[in-house]
């Protein structure tokens, strides 16, 4: 079983941020994933969006995203 729980290192301790439900001195692993905190960061990630598409998938994808008449309300 696999569970996501944010933390925050301090004086040598991962500390969870909410409590958690594992039992004293289970032994798990930890993967580390930073936060995005650089614009530099968001940029680079919102270029990789289409990788591995054709371009006809991104003409679709952008077609439908760009489609606004399902946004619209009829007002009385």
């Amino acid at each position: 079983m696999s569970k996501t729980i944010d933390a925050i290192f301090e004086n040598g301790v991962f500390k969870p941020i909410t409590p958690i439900s594992i039992s004293e001195h289970k032994k798990v692993t930890l993967i580390i994933a930073n936060e995005y905190e650089e614009l530099s960061d968001v940029i680079l990630l919102a270029s990789r969006v289409y990788d591995g598409l054709s371009a006809q998938e991104i003409e679709d994808i952008e077609k439908v995203a760009t489609d606004r008449s399902h946004f619209s309300r009829n007002v009385n």
